[in-house]
């Protein structure tokens, strides 16, 4: 990281000035280099931090937090992970958001910022790339996506250090003295995502950063041109429709598009929906692609009158989408006339 660091944020400023911000934070060495960036470019925020008990240090991090917070004058929200007897990284997962959009909805704010770096770029497309997977799904880290709690509250997910390593983060906590803890966790290699950073992630970046820094920027610009065969037209509550150019966008529309809505695809459910046209995925989503189009909806079963299924018939709305659309009282023409 070079004499520049305190710009770091210059590209996300207008995103961040005059928001209400939270930062998810871990007392770890990628959210602390975040949460003074945030203090130096006079970002406003607030802090959230899940406390899973698992190491010792783990209630000093929640003390430190609470000692930080109190200096700079924020609030900072904690909260007790359970203990998991399996699968710990899909359930901190999902209990940390969970937690994080609680917050949202409960606060009000517009963004959440993570300390996602460069680092955790390459983990993620390395683990996927071992798979099998699409760009998409390769890049899966965006600096910034809409998002949706599932009570329907939009809010912004930024992630404004994927382009930095963790080591120069960490030379510009050293550099300026600023407290983090280092998570010991993190070289356990039972979990998966530990095994790939010490045999091929790391190696790969201390030999080439700069190099894989540009690559990452140029597979994002290509992704971004690719999704331009993807149109908008209509959009009300949770109902989505989207125009494509070309059928095989389906996947990387869907996943977007859940995305926005709160709900992540698997790589199984991303399979699913490039050999089906019609599908319910998870038992809460609706995807189906008809003629040229793609029609997003929480999936329900319930009773419609006749009159409304003989709207929908005429109109050809597909069928696992209309008991959303009554439910909210959406007419099928003003969807159908749109799409």
């Amino acid at each position: 990281m070079n004499n520049s660091t305190p710009k770091l944020l210059t590209a996300h400023c207008s995103l961040l000035t005059e928001k209400k911000n939270l930062l998810a934070f871990s007392a770890g060495i990628d959210s602390s280099a975040l949460f003074f960036l945030l203090l130096e470019n006079s970002i406003p925020f607030d802090i959230a931090l899940v406390n899973y008990g698992i190491r010792d240090q783990s209630d000093e991090e929640e003390a430190h937090a609470l000692v930080l917070t109190e200096k700079y004058n924020l609030k900072v929200y904690t909260i007790k992970a359970p203990k998991w007897q399996s699968h710990f990284e899909a359930n901190a997962r999902r209990f940390r958001y969970d937690f994080f959009e609680r917050l949202i909805e409960e606060h009000h704010y517009d963004n959440l910022l993570t300390a996602h770096q460069l680092n955790d770029q390459l983990e993620w497309l390395l683990m996927r790339l071992s798979k099998g997977a699409g760009l998409p799904e390769l890049l899966g880290l965006e600096e910034s996506s809409p998002r949706r709690t599932e009570n329907g509250k939009s809010y912004t997910l930024l992630r404004p250090l994927l382009g930095y390593s963790k080591e120069e983060l960490l030379a510009y906590l050293d550099r300026n003295n600023h407290p983090y803890f280092v998570d010991e966790s993190n070289h356990d290699t039972r979990y998966e995502r530990n095994r790939f950073r010490k045999s091929f992630s790391d190696p790969l970046l201390a030999a080439y950063t700069e190099g894989i820094r540009r690559s990452f920027g140029y597979l994002h610009e290509d992704r971004a041109a690719l999704e331009t065969g993807i149109m908008p037209l209509f959009a009300r509550d949770s109902l989505r429709v989207l125009k494509l150019d070309d059928p095989r966008l389906r996947v990387r529309a869907a996943d977007r598009t859940l995305k926005e809505l709160g709900y992540l695809l698997s790589a199984s459910q991303r399979r699913e929906i490039e050999s089906k046209k019609s599908i319910v995925i998870g038992g809460k989503w609706a995807v189906v692609h008809q003629d040229d189009k793609l029609y997003i909806a929480p999936f329900l079963t319930l009773s419609m009158p006749k009159r409304f299924k003989e709207l929908c018939r005429v109109s050809s709305m597909p069928i696992k989408i209309r008991p959303y659309c009554y439910l909210k009282e959406i007419k099928p023409s003003d969807v159908m006339a749109l799409s």
